[in-house]
């Protein structure tokens, strides 16, 4: 049965206390409202449905953020924690003060839309909402929170869109690679050459390291991928050249295995090396403009295609582990095929 008094500050306190539940407590205005709260939780439990939903109530938006931070995103790639890390703060700044079961669709749909309409991309949006959805399915699963549902279960979510098809002009190319090769570190014209050469991501190039390499048999192993599975990427002759240079040259120090490398860090590791802002001055002096680093891995794609390999080659080289996600190179192999038509009405 439940327990009705009245505090010393005025409010009144309902105290369950029942055999098989944790003991439940909630303090009220109103004595009525007391006792409403204490028959509806003694329904509950009587019909065994009954969730303690008092750490949900306690629990904020900001505070479950924090803790997912700290528990679950280390167990993510670096490069995934980096990125959560980012979309939190974003969450933090619209939901953060509000409790978990405060945080209805509607109001997850308002953030949707507000960040929607700030100029945000779609897929910025899309993979906020991610993360906060899966927030909310780890309190549920694992954290027991009593929650009773996904609030970002049920709105509609921004679409991932097309997908760029930026494609390097032949005067790019040759513009893009004289001004790496012009940059301080050598290490800069290597890699966008490998990129273009074999279809890497960039984390995927500057963290190979030299026991992933086989100059002899012309791959190189990534133990480590965007999509968690292992692969194999077969070398061109000119991508075994790059890497050759790279693990040979005399500048290389003796602390580190990775092709290319960077300097130690505060705790004295080497990590891989930081390209970026060599990237963009290299973009700067060659005029180029709306290029990304993944755009060349479009382009590598793209001619591999263009060179008459089936999907499943291609795949098997990219890391794409759909064949919808290659269908947008699709209109590559068509355009071939008519030029192939072509020649043979000649």
């Amino acid at each position: 049965m439940a327990t009705i008094t009245k505090t010393s500050s005025g409010t009144w306190k309902a105290l369950i206390r029942r055999k098989g539940w944790p003991t439940t407590v909630k303090t009220f205005r109103r004595e009525r409202d007391a006792q409403d709260w204490a028959r509806r939780i003694e329904d509950e439990m009587i019909r065994g449905i009954y969730i303690h939903r008092a750490p949900a109530e306690k629990m904020t938006v900001a505070e479950a953020l924090d803790r997912y931070l700290r528990e679950v995103t280390p167990t993510k790639r670096p490069s995934t924690q980096k990125n959560e890390r980012k979309k939190a703060k974003n969450l933090l700044e619209y939901l953060g003060k509000y409790g978990l079961v405060a945080v209805t669709p509607q109001l997850v749909a308002q953030y949707r839309d507000t960040r929607l309409s700030e100029g945000r991309a779609d897929n910025t949006v899309r993979l906020e909402l991610a993360l906060l959805s899966h927030l909310y399915t780890t309190a549920i699963r694992e954290w027991d929170v009593g929650l009773t549902f996904n609030p970002v279960g049920n709105i509609r979510k921004p679409s991932p869109g097309q997908g760029r098809e930026r494609r390097l002009e032949p005067d790019e190319e040759k513009r893009l690679i004289e001004a790496c090769t012009r940059a301080s570190n050598p290490m800069l014209g290597w890699i966008v050459r490998l990129a273009l050469e074999t279809g890497m991501r960039a984390g995927e190039i500057v963290g190979l390291r030299r026991k992933h390499v086989d100059l002899h048999q012309r791959y190189v192993l990534l133990p480590e991928t965007k999509n968690g599975t292992p692969r194999t990427v077969p070398l061109t002759r000119e991508a075994t050249r790059i890497l050759s240079e790279a693990a040979s040259h005399p500048i290389r120090p003796i602390d580190t295995d990775l092709i290319f490398w960077g300097e130690p860090g505060h705790d004295g590791k080497r990590r891989g090396y930081q390209f970026q802002p060599a990237w963009y001055r290299a973009l700067k002096q060659a005029g180029i403009q709306e290029l990304r680093f993944h755009d060349l891995r479009h382009e590598a794609i793209s001619r591999m295609v263009e060179a008459g390999l089936s999907d499943q080659e291609v795949s098997a080289i990219s890391g794409h582990k759909s064949m919808q996600m290659l269908r947008r190179y699709s209109h590559l192999r068509s355009q071939h095929l008519v030029q192939k038509l072509d020649s043979l009405g000649r």
